[in-house]
């Protein structure tokens, strides 16, 4: 295979994390209506995931009344709306989730006090709503609507405004919402609202700019350990397996081994680092198997590096003891490295294309690597053959 395309793929992967684009809104909420003879006064075009809000807000007694209104991510999905009274991201929230019954087609609202993200159950709110009702927009693309009226705690109503939240989501399963994706959109779905209306949009800098700040860091950790873990390690390994039948280059493939992996390792403890970083800035957001592979990983590799300093002589008696732990935790690290990078690329959810750019490069090594297998094999023969042929000295 041509080094250059290898270059120019392993080019297009690393860098194509990073220039995502961001998904534009072009409609407009002044256009739209919707049941009921009430009146909104408020109508802001939300900054992300398609979404409005129509509202009014009655000092006197603090009420908000809101029409929320959203297309769910995929047919039969949920939307939701959130007031944050601590903090300005999901969790914390005190949601209004609405999705459409899959046997009556009949659309109700749930209420959901977010204490974290792995619970995420019916429950009351921490303040008064009433007046809640869902409906499914009529000829606006499957979008559905939240009607609520809320009563906004004293503290917040003092200070005139209040932090929202709004996502969309895929599904409902037993009475329990599915997951949202966690791209660029679905980040920045979020920021200040101005209860007086005179604030007439979301500044994207109020959310947005925590969310892409979120975006490029996941994207930074994505490219580190795809070329840790996902090609240094396997190039690494390649070396050390099929330049070493090559007599002429003892012990050229041994430095070029040593340099491979521990850049990689470099490279890799870099990527756990930001790993460990996403996940103190991300409370209540966890992925269990990504991050448990990812420490399972660290700790291998480690022992791995320490190891360089115990191995023994060749003509140790120990040394074949050493030579199956060393092949072990390696290949245990090339099968655990890839899988993660796989589990971090659904994760980081990029376009489909990034996906197949990774797969066409691991499919490019693999090739290689059976190429390689096939010469190294013909060659341990070919000498096994012709040591055997000869002659004994007398």
């Amino acid at each position: 295979m041509d080094s250059s395309y290898l270059r120019i793929s392993l080019s297009f992967v690393f860098w194509a994390l990073l220039l995502s684009p961001a998904v534009s809104q072009s409609s407009s909420c002044s256009s739209q209506t919707f049941s009921g003879v009430r009146s909104y006064p408020h109508c802001l075009d939300l900054p992300a995931l398609k979404a409005f809000l129509h509202y009014s807000y009655d000092a006197s007694n603090t009420t908000l009344a809101v029409v929320f209104s959203a297309p769910p991510s995929k047919p039969g999905g949920w939307i939701a709306w959130a007031i944050n009274p601590k903090s300005t991201g999901m969790a914390g929230s005190q949601a209004l989730v609405a999705s459409k019954d899959p046997k009556t087609g009949v659309a109700s609202v749930t209420t959901l006090n977010i204490v974290s993200y792995s619970s995420l159950v019916p429950s009351k709110l921490s303040f008064d709503v009433w007046d809640v009702k869902a409906e499914e927009a009529a000829n606006d693309g499957g979008a559905l609507r939240i009607f609520a009226k809320v009563k906004v705690p004293v503290d917040l109503a003092a200070k005139g405004k209040v932090n929202q939240v709004w996502q969309v989501g895929p599904g409902v399963s037993n009475g329990r919402i599915q997951p949202h994706d966690f791209s660029g959109p679905n980040l920045n779905s979020l920021g200040p609202l101005d209860l007086t209306g005179a604030t007439t949009g979301v500044p994207v800098s109020g959310g947005g700019g925590a969310g892409n700040s979120r975006i490029h860091k996941r994207n930074i950790h994505g490219i580190l350990n795809a070329v840790s873990w996902g090609l240094l390690f396997p190039i690494g390994a390649m070396i050390a397996r099929y330049m070493r039948i090559f007599e002429s280059a003892d012990p050229a493939w041994f430095y070029l081994h040593v340099s491979c992996q521990f850049s990689a390792y470099a490279i890799g403890v870099a990527g756990w680092a930001t790993g460990l970083k996403l996940g103190s800035e991300s409370k209540g957001i966890q992925y269990t198997t990504h991050r448990n592979i990812g420490i399972s990983l660290f700790s291998l590799a480690t022992l791995q590096m320490f190891a360089m300093l115990l191995r023994p002589r060749k003509d140790h008696k120990f040394r074949y003891v050493w030579n199956i732990y060393h092949h072990g935790v390696g290949y245990s690290i090339l099968i655990l490295g890839i899988i993660n990078v796989f589990k971090g690329l659904s994760i980081l959810n990029p376009k489909h294309t990034y996906k197949t750019a990774y797969i066409a490069v691991i499919g490019t090594l693999g090739g290689i690597t059976l190429l390689l297998e096939v010469v190294t094999w013909v060659i341990v023969l070919k000498r096994k053959s012709a040591n055997s042929t000869k002659p004994l000295k007398a």
